[in-house]
């Protein structure tokens, strides 16, 4: 059974493939992987160039191409967990790549069966050009809900499943999906994170983003930014729900409570003017206030703020 299953789903990303793949393939520590790759309906070669690239490898037998109709990213991911074998999950945009160590870097917290292993991650341009390198916290083995309260106030990147190792069995055991078209990662890894039973987060720079113009993060399309909104709360809903039934200690239950609530209030910035009234009125009716909790004077205005006037709650943020 293969150690690592590496989950990279394609869309319209052909020019960018042969990288993203010869940095799995090429690792300095040969373990046990596979490659589970899908092209989610890709309309440009893609198809054609991953076809040539399997014919010509000398490694193809690690890889495992599927081929389906354009679906986006969250049911991509969950069509690659529902697919892999190995025991660890790792997640790598096609138009992205991995450093050539990375496996030799995790593997003494993998074979310490670590079910999160965090690592860092650099922006770079399309010429490989370093544009930033993401701090964040490091800290050795805990639990996930300590984590968790370590990351969410200081890490950018808590949400990003790029930067993790998941042992696979913390989706399939507690039927953990990847839902809706945006936020996906929002909605999902704040979960695994509280579940798991340990936890590492290390300094090294192992996941390398490369920025592209076109790329969904970019994107200026106001009808997707309502979209955005909107599945953002869809996953709020959903998180403050599962947190309810977890068995987490009083203060991870309130951090996670404040970091779901905090993500959606700073969204309404995003929208336009006359859009903000509506999406005030379903923070409202959530009663997002009393998820912050008052452990200083600042956070019982801000919690006094968000309960009256969320315009001047943004303002003291």
């Amino acid at each position: 059974m293969p150690k690592i299953s590496f989950i990279v789903p394609v869309y319209n990303t052909g020019s960018y493939i042969k990288k993203c793949l010869d940095s799995i393939i090429n690792q300095t520590l040969k373990e046990k992987i596979e490659i589970i790759l899908i092209n989610d309906g890709s309309t440009d070669n893609s198809d054609e160039l991953i076809k040539e690239y399997i014919e010509n490898s000398d490694s193809k037998e690690l890889i495992n191409y599927y081929s389906k109709e354009n679906e986006g990213v969250a049911k991509t991911r969950n069509f690659g967990i529902d697919k892999a074998k190995g025991e660890y999950i790792s997640f790598i945009d096609s138009d992205d790549y991995i450093d050539e160590h990375t496996i030799e870097v995790v593997k003494p917290y993998i074979d310490e069966n670590i079910e999160m292993i965090k690592f860092k991650l650099q922006t770079i341009d399309e010429n490989s050009n370093v544009i930033q390198k993401v701090d964040g916290p490091v800290f050795e083995k805990t639990l996930g809900e300590e984590a968790f309260n370590k990351l969410y106030c200081s890490d950018v990147l808590l949400v990003s499943p790029c930067v993790y190792l998941i042992k696979r069995n913390l989706f399939i055991q507690n039927d953990f999906r990847f839902n809706k078209t945006y936020h996906e990662d929002y909605g999902l890894i704040p979960l695994i994170m509280l579940k798991a039973k340990s936890f590492v987060s290390i300094p090294d720079y192992l996941y390398y983003y490369v920025q592209i113009d076109n790329s969904i993060t970019r994107n200026n399309d106001y009808d997707k930014t309502i979209s955005r909104f909107e599945d953002a709360l869809f996953h709020y809903d959903n998180a403050i729900n599962v947190i309810n039934k977890m068995t987490l200690n009083k203060k991870s239950k309130e951090n996670a409570k404040i970091f779901y609530t905090n993500a959606i209030i700073l969204k309404i910035d995003e929208l336009k003017e006359e859009d903000k009234s509506k999406y005030i009125k379903e923070i409202k009716k959530r009663k997002m206030y009393k998820n912050i909790k008052p452990r200083n004077i600042k956070q019982i205005i801000k919690r006094i703020l968000l309960q009256f006037n969320i315009k001047l709650y943004l303002k003291m943020r």
